[in-house]
């Protein structure tokens, strides 16, 4: 392999902005000269950093606009468009994954796939049960939930022999580590994903109300947060859009507001106010790590949180938040209780926040690749 390798990056969509879009921006930032591979882009809902990005696609970007935006009802189409990608001229390939991007084929002895697993496909494997009973597709969910006994078994297989051929495993947290063990019998070192703490300015007063955010989806249970502020008549200010927005608007009391557009009342900006000056930020979710918990923290507010998975990597009860362990509206209830009984630092909270700083991601995945160049053969 040459000096300097020819690396790709593969992400599994650029289509919204999310935690593993931000893992995208920050591999590229650790590797600027590195081609950018997705499925499906979206160039107007991204961040504008992206454009000045060498962005190539598959086949499924040239289906009619709004045949793209259905592209998570076609998972067969999605792992063939990633194995037809032509990456023969890259010494290294790192995949952005949750989904399908491990399909993407070697075509050279020595070329090196790392993936960076935000989770072996939650839909395969670790709450297939859950997406069963709730797909999250609104009104195809009737149709969705025949389809997903005939096509998960399949695309299962073909996610495990992906998985197989892949060289090296980054895991954005504990809990996916455990799961990359489990289901693809493979090892894993675990770095977290990038936090920029420093866009993050904690008020020593903080203000009376609390902060939940992200895509509104069942599984993420913004209901029991929405529900419990209700019951509490405490302020709620809930960042974010999604297939379950409307009935949590539905569940909403007076205390609670909703902020959906993301370049405006959900902006960074509007986001990182909120934050900076919150009481406290709820987060009801079992996420595979969950980064916007470190940016609460950052932002100096206490982060109330399901116990469970990412979190126990991020949260320390009583000491930078409040963990609850069953997911229920009395649990969030009594957490909100409890944390508002404690005096909690945001000074202290911000500097617990410093250990998933982007600068050491950037440290350590740079090393994972220098450590993975193959140097000839004299």
């Amino acid at each position: 392999m040459s000096k300097t390798p020819k690396i790709a990056i593969v992400a599994e969509f650029l289509t919204v902005m999310g935690g593993a879009e931000n893992v995208v921006l920050a591999l590229h930032e650790a590797f600027p000269s590195a081609t950018v591979f997705t499925a499906i882009y979206d160039e107007e809902r991204v961040l504008p950093a992206f454009k000045e990005m060498d962005i190539r696609t598959t086949w499924l970007q040239k289906f009619p606009k709004k045949l793209r935006k259905m592209y998570k009802l076609f998972p067969t189409l999605q792992v063939k468009a990633f194995q037809d990608l032509d990456l023969s001229e890259f010494d290294i390939i790192i995949t952005s994954s949750y989904l399908n991007a491990n399909q993407v084929q070697k075509t050279r002895s020595d070329q090196v796939l790392i993936s960076y697993c935000h989770t072996p496909a939650r839909y395969y494997w670790s709450h297939y049960e859950q997406y069963k009973k709730q797909p999250g597709y609104g009104k195809l969910d009737s149709l969705i939930r025949l389809l997903i006994p005939l096509l998960v078994p399949h695309q299962r297989k073909l996610d495990y022999e992906a998985a197989q051929e892949v060289d090296v495993f980054i895991a954005n947290s504990t809990e996916t580590q455990r799961r990359i063990k489990k289901y693809y019998g493979k090892p894993s070192l675990v770095i977290h994903p990038p936090v920029d703490i420093a866009r993050f300015t904690p008020t020593k007063t903080r203000g009376e109300h609390y902060v939940t955010m992200g895509r509104q989806l069942p599984y993420k249970r913004y209901d029991l947060v929405v529900e419990a502020c209700t019951r509490l008549n405490v302020p709620l200010k809930v960042f974010g859009n999604g297939p379950a927005h409307k009935e949590l608007e539905k569940l909403a009391g007076p205390s609670v507001s909703f902020h959906t557009d993301r370049f405006g009342d959900a902006s960074d900006a509007e986001l990182e106010k909120a934050l900076n000056t919150a009481k406290g930020f709820i987060y009801a979710a079992e996420e595979d790590f969950g980064i916007v918990q470190v940016e609460a923290l950052a932002a100096g507010a206490p982060v109330i949180t399901y116990g469970k998975a990412g979190a126990l990597d991020i949260v320390q009860d009583m000491e930078s938040g409040v963990l609850f362990y069953q997911q229920t509206v009395g649990s969030v209830v009594d957490a909100i209780k409890r944390a508002e009984q404690v005096d909690f630092l945001p000074a202290t909270l911000n500097r617990k926040s410093r250990r998933f700083d982007k600068s050491l991601f950037l440290t350590k995945i740079k090393k994972v690749v220098s450590d993975s160049i193959v140097t000839p053969k004299a």
